[in-house]
């Protein structure tokens, strides 16, 4: 393990998934990261989530960031202690097994289907850019991808790739049931079908018949017709 690397929890069992996160607010991520679906990964060992933090890594006398050559403003992430903490990274695993992720407004929308094939590595490794952004060279010096949340700007990347772990650790074998993964929205190319709990009567407002009739084989039907319905009219796109 790279000698600034946190693991979350301790774990008891075979990692079968590797979260490595690049960042200068490390922070961000572990209250996160320690609840929920992430945080039993974690613990039952399916997960390990690594945090390297950039300033970790500054030699006496480094800055993290500089001003850009040109002129302009802001500031840009230097390249020297980012590559320095990649190629230990790098070192732990296969690059046919490893994905490393730079979450950037000028990146492809990140969709379900990508967290699908990450899902499917062994590693994952984020860099979480700040300021201006990050020196491009990083892209010519490792395989990396950029991705979007959307057409707008945040102040850094921290939040976008929570995101992106988030919709990606889930689908690692072993983090949900299979059934909860395979009836989800995009997972066959439309939108989940509406969900309803009690009271069966709210307002006026009555929880449709068949789902309270026990009716396993028309309950499904039922929810397979909604799940067209929505799709048709929220996202004719997935049609």
């Amino acid at each position: 393990m790279p000698k600034n690397a946190a693991t979350l929890l301790k774990l008891n069992t075979t990692v079968v998934f590797t979260v490595d996160v690049v960042t200068l607010f490390p922070e961000v991520f572990a209250p996160f990261v320690g609840l929920s679906i992430i945080g039993r990964a974690v613990e039952r060992g399916v997960i390990d989530v690594r945090y390297h933090n950039v300033l970790d890594e500054l030699q006496p006398g480094e800055r993290a960031d500089e001003r850009p050559y040109g002129g302009g403003p802001g500031m840009v992430m230097r390249i020297e202690p980012l590559a320095r903490i990649l190629d230990g990274i790098c070192e732990t695993t296969h690059a046919e097994r490893r994905a490393i992720v730079v979450p950037s407004p000028s990146g492809k929308p990140f969709g379900q289907r990508d967290a699908e094939r990450l899902s499917r590595l062994q590693q994952l490794v984020f860099v979480c850019g700040r300021y201006e952004g990050i020196d491009e060279r990083l892209g010519a010096l490792y395989p990396i991808e950029e991705f979007s949340l959307g057409d707008f700007v945040m102040t850094g990347g921290e939040i976008a790739a929570l995101a992106m772990l988030d919709a990606t650790v889930r689908l690692v074998e072993g983090a949900l049931p299979e059934e909860s993964v395979s009836t989800e929205s995009f997972s066959a190319g439309s939108l989940d079908h509406p969900s309803y709990t009690r009271p069966p009567r709210f307002r006026g407002i009555d929880v449709p018949e068949v789902l309270l009739s026990g009716d396993h084989a028309k309950i499904a039907e039922w929810r397979r017709g909604a799940s067209r319905e929505r799709t048709r009219a929220r996202r004719p796109d997935l049609e």
